[in-house]
């Protein structure tokens, strides 16, 4: 009897135990969910690599970059930050506008951050010394906002795919605005890639309207007195002077201090960004052309980049470049939701080439031939407006991207 009461007492504790099991299982935390907002789970990282002139004499061209590429990823991800399930990390690094820090900001890009993209940068000089990385470490390299035609053209590799516009759009567009039968015309630029690029191509495009370039005028980017150069091109005396140029050391005061205007020579250029339109209130009435100003586009995701851009940064509207910085990261998500999150750059050529994609100045198009983006540019006049402390461009009429196509040079 005592043994079978003791048999009993272990069956019922082994039964006891086994049911507290049984509730602990049951009673066990799920783990915290690895999805996002839409029930996709999050899986991986893209890493994008962001080279532009955070100091120096580009500072102003970089700082537009940057936060048009933030508010870009934004609008594209929905405000996600997250694209094909994965999430999206973003290193921004300082070229300096020096092409041998911008290799080595690439290079650490590359190799210790291991991007999977990389963006940039502010300087065609800088831009050319990194293109070789791209193709080495075989990655999508989203050239903007550099502008030199040797990108997509003598220097090209495949890895290469460019938002910005090239010289040979500017061109077209210079072209348009001043060229004709019999028109003498002289020209102004930097003397580096950006410069003769630019020349070249506009050259080029004011010949084939029958225009006649009677002198070609370069000057060190780093200088600060062009009297003398000024004063080659009032000697030439043309219809026109073309002008051709990047930075915060522009010739605008001196042109007007030596009064070209009035010695019968007209000023023709693109539009540059707000802190260089502020000095140009000798050219008002000026024909040209600009890449954007924000009241020029007609379309939401420009409607979208005014409203956002002015209220997060003090009612600051969004400058020249800003829209090229959002159209490279939308260009970079659309890719990669056509890749399924395949950043492969290898993969993602065949996806890339002929794709479209909307931005702030309407519908780019990678063109196959060389990844050059076919965009809209803007015929304009310069006009003083009330309560406008610059001139402002007013539209003449948007050129469109059949209209600026661009050679192939590759």
């Amino acid at each position: 009897m005592k043994k079978k009461l003791w048999l009993f007492s272990l069956l019922a504790m082994m039964l006891i135990i086994l049911a507290a099991c049984n509730i602990d299982e049951d009673t066990e935390k799920p783990e915290a969910s690895t999805g996002d907002d839409n029930g996709e789970e999050v899986q991986g990282t893209i890493k994008i690599g962001v080279l532009a002139s955070l100091t120096g004499a580009l500072e102003a061209y970089g700082k537009q970059t940057k936060q048009g590429f933030e508010l870009g990823l934004e609008y594209a991800t929905g405000g996600t930050m997250e694209v094909a399930g994965k999430k999206i990390e973003v290193v921004f690094e300082d070229t300096e506008t020096k092409p041998e820090v911008a290799v080595q900001k690439a290079t650490k890009l590359l190799e210790e951050d291991e991007v999977d993209f990389i963006v940039g940068s502010s300087s065609s000089g800088d831009t050319l010394a990194v293109l070789p990385l791209a193709e080495e470490y075989e990655k999508i390299m989203i050239v903007e906002p550099a502008v030199a035609d040797s990108i997509t053209g003598s220097e090209f590799n495949p890895f290469i795919f460019r938002t910005a516009r090239n010289s040979s759009q500017d061109a077209v567009a210079g072209a348009a605005a001043i060229a004709g039968p019999g028109v003498k015309i002289a020209t102004f630029a930097p003397d580096y890639s950006f410069g003769w690029d630019g020349v070249a191509a506009f050259k080029k495009a004011a010949e084939d309207l029958g225009a006649e370039v009677v002198l070609e005028e370069f000057a060190d980017p780093a200088a600060t007195d062009f009297t003398s150069n000024l004063q080659k091109i009032i000697e030439e005396d043309p219809d026109y002077l073309y002008v051709v140029w990047a930075g915060a050391n522009s010739p605008w005061n001196q042109i007007a201090d030596l009064k070209l205007q009035e010695k019968g020579i007209k000023i023709s250029t693109g539009a540059p960004d707000i802190a260089a339109l502020s000095v140009m209130e000798p050219l008002i009435g000026m024909e040209g052309f600009t890449v954007y100003y924000h009241t020029l586009p007609d379309n939401e995701v420009n409607d979208w980049l005014v409203k956002e851009h002015k209220e997060r940064f003090n009612g600051e509207v969004p400058d020249l470049f800003t829209p090229g910085g959002m159209s490279a990261a939308i260009a970079i998500v659309e890719a990669l939701k056509k890749s399924e999150g395949d950043a492969d750059g290898n993969n993602l050529i065949s996806i890339m080439e002929g794709m479209s994609f909307e931005t702030p100045k309407g519908t780019m198009t990678f063109r196959e031939e060389d990844h050059q983006a076919m965009q809209s540019l803007y015929s304009i006049k310069l006009e003083k407006q009330d309560g406008v402390p610059y001139p402002v461009p007013v539209l003449i009429r948007e050129l469109t991207p059949d209209e600026t196509e661009p050679p192939i040079n590759n």
